[in-house]
């Protein structure tokens, strides 16, 4: 179910309402629900039980040559090869006993390269580790997907991708202005960009994604609107336009970024009006609440067919039911519930050496879990609901969720809701809040101990 409204965007005055601190929902519960239940054990237990159903595949590799002080993900600065060539024996190991688990030669559809920095890797190592794949799963006709650092990305590895066919690259962009690289220690240059664009596509890869970020400290609504016109020269399949989550208390290096730099919530809100209005005055559909592809893009055509769905990649048109995930800080998403490995690569490497997959934390999904999670992540997949036909599916009442309608009601008095009967709408104005309205149907939320990235 998708709807389209005309009204304007939210103005900035109604961030001081619904600008909260609040998860990004790329998971339900969100990671910070996991706990130590869930352990190597019942991981194990739960791929053995696993249904014959297509996988989706997620490797994390945790390195990088240099921190970018924002970045929020799990990685380290390495300057030997050493430890890359010692983690990827790890991974390998974790494949063989994940597959080992299953019992079969399961069938992937989707195999996703995420980090850190994948293209740290040579050429023979990213071979070897697409080997180990194709040994335990059954990976003909998977989509291939890699992150890219096109400061790092050597001729031999993008020759790789070509042989190993990998079809999409998500290039890291941030923002192309000098004062701010200068601000988060990421200085990339247009031409360094797209020379990436360019030897990534005539090795094969048709689908080039681009991710910017506003927020970032000394960004200016002219100077983020100047990166998109230099992104659109690139011509870029998609687009992904994420809002930089300040959480110092999570992430010690951005403690280096000077908060005195950082844009404040109105300003935030113009830079994300600013670039995302351009996206889409450049003929990109946009997706969701941060995302924006071509007319002819399988997202676009995913978002029509309401099969878009959400996960810790961000939107994709993947819709294989388990994801599986390997390496340090991994997470899976089974029938079962989810699964997370331990951050650190030395806890990782030595619950695998011992024999045991690398699981440390989940949960496990209740009835209720699944038909909140399937509420949110329409609700931010589609911007509208039917919560009758939805709580059909889960053989629940869409009443039950009475004091979540109520909740929604400074949204609908906003002008940022429409509800009619068990049909809720986001209009336009509202895109921007998408956290902060699923966030009510958030069961496991307390204002008092949420301390996640603002919702702008």
């Amino acid at each position: 179910m998708t709807w389209t409204d005309p009204r304007p965007p939210a103005a900035p005055d109604l961030l001081d309402l619904f600008d909260e601190r609040v998860p990004r929902y790329t998971s339900y519960p969100t990671a910070p629900q996991f706990g130590p239940l869930v352990t190597a054990t019942a991981y194990r237990r739960w791929l053995e039980d696993l249904p014959d159903l297509p996988l989706s595949l997620y490797l994390h590799i945790p390195f990088c040559r240099q921190l970018c002080w924002y970045c929020g993900c799990a990685t380290a600065v390495v300057r030997q090869p050493g430890p890359i060539e010692t983690y990827l024996e790890l991974l390998r190991r974790e494949i063989a006993m994940v597959a080992d688990a299953i019992g079969r030669r399961q069938r992937v559809s989707h195999i996703h390269f995420g980090g850190g920095t994948p293209n740290i890797l040579s050429a023979a190592p990213f071979e070897g580790l697409t080997a180990a794949l194709q040994a335990a799963f059954d990976c003909d006709g998977a989509e291939l997907a890699v992150e890219i650092d096109p400061r790092v990305l050597a001729d031999d590895l993008v020759a790789a991708f070509g042989r190993a066919g990998v079809a999409r690259a998500s290039i890291g962009v941030q923002d192309f202005a000098p004062a701010v690289q200068a601000a988060i220690n990421r200085v990339q240059s247009v031409e360094q960009t797209r020379s990436a664009v360019e030897r990534l596509r005539a090795a094969g890869l048709a689908g080039i994604n681009l991710d910017l970020v506003y927020g970032l400290p000394h960004q200016t609504e002219a100077g983020i609107v100047e990166t998109v016109e230099a992104a659109l020269s690139l011509a870029p399949d998609r687009f992904a336009l994420f809002g930089y989550a300040h959480v110092p208390w999570m992430r010690r290096h951005q403690q280096l970024i000077d908060e005195a730099a950082l844009p404040d919530g109105p300003a935030r809100w113009r830079q994300y009006r600013a670039a995302g209005d351009r996206i889409a005055e450049a003929g990109f559909r946009r997706i969701g609440l941060d995302h924006f592809a071509r007319p002819y893009d399988a997202l676009t055509d995913a978002l029509d067919a309401g099969r878009l769905r959400r996960n810790f990649q961000g939107y994709t048109a993947d819709d294989a039911p388990i994801l599986l995930g390997f390496g340090a800080s991994a997470i899976g998403q089974l029938p079962q519930g989810y699964v997370q490995n331990p951050a650190g690569v030395p806890a990782y490497g030595d619950m695998l050496k011992a024999g045991r997959l690398a699981t440390v934390r989940g949960i496990v999904l209740t009835d209720e879990d699944r038909l909140r999670g399937a509420v949110i992540e329409r609700l931010m997949c589609d911007l509208v609901i039917d919560l009758e036909a939805i709580c059909r599916d889960h053989d629940a009442d869409w009443r039950s969720f009475g004091p979540e309608l109520a909740a929604l009601a400074k949204f609908e008095e906003a002008g940022i809701l429409v509800r009619r009967g068990p049909v809720l709408i986001v209009a336009e104005a509202g895109r921007v809040l998408l956290r902060s309205i699923a966030a009510v149907f958030d069961a496991y939320r307390t204002p008092d101990s949420c301390r996640h990235a603002r919702a702008v």
